[in-house]
């Protein structure tokens, strides 16, 4: 049967295009509809009704673009306001509880730690879930809001001091908890991969984008919606054109990103004219 339509997929920023890539790695037939939401980035320090309305407004753009799927790349709108996808008219996929269960299968001393936006961490998400799968786990929490600003500098290398220095602060605790597990709660966060394994060689690192990614394509498998029709051209839709755009783009598609047009909407309105 098949279903041509493409994967819509938002973030409240770019840091998504790190779920992007990894939907467009393990599946290239398939097409991918991405709204970031730059004019009102980052989610992750807003309040919850905040986050939930912008949420909202992402997937009902999404919904426009007449997409078969939606997914919220963003940790903050996967912890805080998941329950916004119940009434969409296709499925809705976060990226929480898909990594919470590779890092569950993986973990060998059952001490995971989980590194995300302040308010995917004051949610506790990650946490409820993993306790909930492995009781007796020992789950360290670290908020790490700077790695976002330096991921979106192009601050990410292993050579880069400010990220180095960074980084070993906010994984100090869970270095010295002993955790082998670390969750990267943050579509930001995979662009540090490597300097993370370089300060915790021995620890397995958990992209939420990657976890999601594996699912979407088993769920589109299961009901027969993969694209059939041969692969399409991707959409990329923003709300706002920060100096930075292109360098952060290339920072998170890396190879996958070539010479992509973005094209800018005003959500708010597209909401009002839906009303």
């Amino acid at each position: 049967m098949g279903d041509s339509r493409a994967i819509g997929v938002f973030d409240s920023g770019l840091g998504g295009l790190t779920v992007a890539k990894r939907i467009m790695e393990l599946m290239p037939e398939e097409r991918i509809v991405y709204f970031g939401d730059t004019g009102r980035v980052p989610y992750g320090t807003k309040g919850v009704s905040t986050i939930k309305k912008y949420a909202v407004e992402d997937e009902r753009f999404l919904i426009s673009q007449n997409v078969k799927m939606i997914v919220a790349a963003c940790g903050t709108v996967s912890a805080v306001a998941a329950d916004t996808g119940k009434e969409l008219p296709v499925p809705f996929v976060e990226v929480i509880s898909h990594s919470v269960k590779d890092a569950v299968s993986v973990t060998k001393n059952k001490k995971i730690g989980v590194l995300g936006t302040p308010a995917t961490i004051k949610s506790h998400a990650h946490k409820k879930l993993i306790e909930k799968l492995l009781p007796d786990a020992l789950v360290i929490e670290t908020a790490a809001p700077l790695l976002v600003s330096l991921a979106e500098e192009g601050w990410y290398t292993p050579d880069n001091e400010v990220a180095r220095l960074t980084a070993e602060k906010y994984l100090d605790e869970m270095k010295s908890a002993g955790v082998d597990t670390i969750i990267l709660g943050c579509t930001h966060f995979p662009v540090f991969k490597e300097l993370f394994s370089r300060l915790l060689p021995d620890v397995i690192l958990i992209d939420m984008g990657a976890s999601a990614a594996k699912y979407i394509k088993d769920t589109l498998e299961k009901s027969g919606a993969v694209n059939t029709g041969g692969a399409g051209e991707h959409k990329f839709f923003a709300s706002d054109k920060p100096v930075t755009f292109e360098k952060v783009v290339k920072i998170f598609l890396r190879d996958n990103g070539g010479d992509i047009k973005i094209d800018l909407v005003d959500v708010e309105k597209n909401e009002k004219s839906n009303d």
